[in-house]
């Protein structure tokens, strides 16, 4: 008697294959990012603010609105995409990836989660026409312990007026929409958080002083001041007192973003620093030509490879519906460490010249390092990580 036959199994594509579609996406936003972003990302630097202009047009290309569907004026495409337009601008300028990033991965995403469809309708139009988000967890005293808040939430009849200030607020300065998270009762500790859709045009909602930073220097980071700020009922965002749901599950998401940011970041430096070797010449030839330097740009460029991997397998998980907390939170510690390594080593393949503003990879280490420390640090990936791992049955 003969065995059964056995189909032949179906090979999977590599995670870096793309579709199509997502392939002539990504062509699009490195195009865009290499023509449009480029010439001002020095001059944006040095002045520590974004150009308008610049945001006009990540409106009009779609790059605002990625993940929203058409059926609210958005581009219809998948959270993958979003990432992978976030590592393509990132690549460029980091500043720039962060405007997208929040814009889709925190603000817009969180929208699509837990509003009303009334929301949805009066909302996400704006924030694919020209309306900048902003996402406002962070205070003085809450730092890791993100849910430590401190702003309050009075229910006052047919609203809520807010009191509080937050902290390290992204897109702060451009945001037209704000998701503030505020407690109705600080006794309940995060079962007492709330998610409010503040508009900045509210009564009592004051947009403060604007950080100087170390990197992503572009990027605007404020504070925001909250003085009897009256927010109305029908701007609650999900259930009251199921803020933490909110702002655990979209960080979860957003995580995979910022693994995005840092895995551009290293490839740029990384192109940057093989494109200075092959012309700096040294002992009568290219820099490039000697051994060492070659061991050196090919373990950058396994470290980038992996950070890769690790981002789009992330974002394939999410899309499909499957749990993906562990390996956001991998993918947030990892590449944030070869984001600054990376960059760290380009440096010193320019030399002497790649510590100075006249070259490009100063800034890529700069920008860098906040990819260790906003939407949750190593510390606390790891903790995530330790978490999942020691309570499953194996890796």
């Amino acid at each position: 008697m003969e065995p059964p036959s056995i189909p032949p199994l179906a090979t999977p594509a590599g995670l870096t294959n793309l579709t199509e579609e997502e392939h002539l996406f990504q062509a699009a936003a490195r195009a865009f990012a290499a023509r449009e972003i480029t010439p001002h990302v020095k001059e944006m630097d040095r002045s520590g603010a974004f150009k308008q202009t610049l945001i006009d047009d990540f409106f009009a290309q779609g790059y605002m609105s990625i993940i929203v569907p058409e059926a609210y004026g958005g581009a219809g495409g998948s959270f993958f995409m979003a990432v992978l337009a976030i590592e393509e601008f990132s690549s460029v300028d980091a500043s720039a990836g962060v405007v997208i990033d929040v814009q889709n991965t925190l603000v817009s995403n969180a929208i699509l989660r837990w509003a009303t469809e009334e929301q949805k309708r009066i909302f996400l139009p704006r924030l694919t026409r020209d309306t900048v988000g902003a996402y406002a967890l962070s205070e003085p005293n809450s730092g890791s312990d993100a849910f430590a808040l401190e702003t309050r939430a009075r229910d006052d009849g047919d609203s809520f007026v807010l009191d509080g200030r937050k902290l390290w607020i992204t897109n702060a300065q451009e945001a037209g929409l704000f998701i503030v998270f505020a407690t109705i009762n600080r006794e309940l500790g995060y079962r007492g958080i709330t998610a409010f859709l503040v508009e900045r045009g509210a009564t009592g909602l004051i947009v403060g002083k604007k950080e100087d930073k170390l990197g992503i220097r572009a990027s605007s980071t404020c504070e925001l001041i909250l003085d009897h700020c009256r927010v109305p009922k029908a701007q609650v965002l999900g259930d009251i007192s199921k803020g933490y749901k909110v702002a655990i599950e979209t960080l979860n998401e957003g995580r995979i973003g910022i693994a995005a940011q840092a895995t551009g970041i290293a490839a740029g430096a990384w192109r940057h620093a093989v494109a200075y070797a092959k012309q700096r010449r040294q002992f009568g030839r290219p820099i490039a030509e000697f051994q060492a330097l070659q061991f050196q740009l090919a373990r950058l460029a396994t470290e980038v490879e992996a950070a890769r991997l690790m981002t789009y397998n992330a974002a394939r998980l999410k899309d499909a519906g499957r749990p993906f907390v562990k390996e956001a939170a991998m993918a947030k510690y990892f590449c944030s460490q070869v984001a600054e390594r990376v960059a760290s080593e380009a440096v010193e393949v320019y030399g002497g010249y790649g510590f100075t503003r006249d070259y490009p990879v100063e800034k890529y280490l700069r920008d860098s390092k906040i990819t260790k420390i906003y939407e949750g640090t190593s510390f606390m990936q790891l903790q995530t990580i330790a978490k999942l791992i020691l309570s499953a049955q194996d890796l």
